[in-house]
């Protein structure tokens, strides 16, 4: 019986210390924004270099309407931030966190390789 009550006030811990159901739906949220391959291609072009759309599409080889719909895409979910230059938009990546996102994932799938 002493088990239990071992066992309850652990998982009773691991409870508290879980984020609110609304942080775990933002995270899925933003890791699916890493889940399409073109977002993500687009996010490594992004820490290469600042581009504009018509560079992106040139660099992959797409229609910048594609690529501007999933700028669209990556802006809204606060990955990557235009700065207006002349009559030009110049993409980057929004912040330092999203860089590291992008390392550590490549770190990982490139572990045991």
């Amino acid at each position: 019986m002493a088990e239990n009550i071992k066992s309850t006030d652990a998982i009773e811990n691991i409870k508290s210390k879980l984020p609110p159901d609304d942080v775990i739906y933002d995270l899925a949220d933003l890791f699916k924004m890493f889940g399409d391959s073109t977002r993500a291609k687009i996010l490594q072009c992004l820490q290469i270099s600042d581009l504009n759309v018509g560079e992106i599409a040139d660099v992959l080889g797409m229609s910048i309407s594609a690529v501007s719909h999933q700028l669209r895409v990556l802006r809204a979910a606060k990955l990557v931030r235009g700065t207006k230059e002349g009559k030009e938009v110049k993409y980057s990546l929004d912040d330092d966190h999203v860089t590291k996102i992008l390392e550590y994932g490549l770190t990982h799938v490139n572990e045991d390789k």
